[in-house]
């Protein structure tokens, strides 16, 4: 889906997420010029009953890197998941947060994802606010500081009729996710939630998002 190289202008590294294989590829220049690439990530497909399909691919759609290099982000949408790791050292990335703000077997779906010893469970995915988080996580955007990331779930219009129909009915909307940008991790803030199904023209599905004063995907800071 995307192409984002470290900021660090010096490092000749960069990664590719891929959707459909769910997985983030690595590439770097060698010394003779040249540049190779392989498998730094890998979400594996996870084992379901009661969907289209026998499993499940995470389906990666949107991925990022803070500004000092440290961290990468990347959602899952169909599998419900933010996932933060660590890529200090870029060939060996280590997951160091996990949080979970839709997905289709998410509890009281009729979905459920099965374990490799056969086992049924599903993910426990909170309220915020009193609000029932709708469709999975999408678009996600992360301050210049790190310590802040936002989070769309509106992925495609056909896509969410399809994977997430609610999300016609009600619309979608931004949560905010509370980055230890330090030691690593995450949590939802409880205090934030833009809700755009009250749109004067009716429930709207939200996107991108841009930080007004830049963001860690900008090409100009202003």
């Amino acid at each position: 889906m995307q192409i984002r190289f470290l900021h660090d202008p010096s490092k000749d590294i960069g990664f590719v997420g891929c959707a459909l294989a769910s997985t983030m590829v690595r590439f770097s220049k060698t010394q003779d010029g040249s540049w190779n690439h392989e498998v730094a990530i890998s979400v594996k497909s996870l084992k379901v009953q009661n969907w289209i399909l026998p499993e499940m691919p995470g389906l990666i759609t949107d991925f990022l890197i803070s500004l000092d290099d440290r961290f990468l982000y990347f959602s899952n949408w169909l599998h419900g998941d933010i996932r933060q790791y660590n890529i200090e050292d870029p060939k060996n990335p280590v997951l160091t947060g996990q949080i979970w703000v839709g997905g289709l077997f998410r509890k009281g779906s009729p979905v459920v994802a099965v374990t490799d010893d056969g086992q049924p469970y599903q993910s426990d995915v909170p309220e915020v606010q009193g609000h029932r988080l709708r469709g999975g996580p999408q678009m996600i955007q992360l301050s210049l500081d790190g310590k802040r990331l936002y989070v769309t779930n509106s992925l495609f219009s056909a896509w969410d009729c399809q994977f997430y129909p609610e999300l016609k009915e009600k619309g979608s909307h931004m949560l905010q996710i509370d980055v230890n940008s330090e030691k690593g991790g995450m949590a939802i803030n409880p205090n934030f939630f833009v809700d755009f199904e009250a749109e004067p023209d009716g429930p709207a599905l939200a996107h991108e998002m841009r930080y007004p004063g830049g963001d860690c995907t900008s090409d100009i800071w202003i």
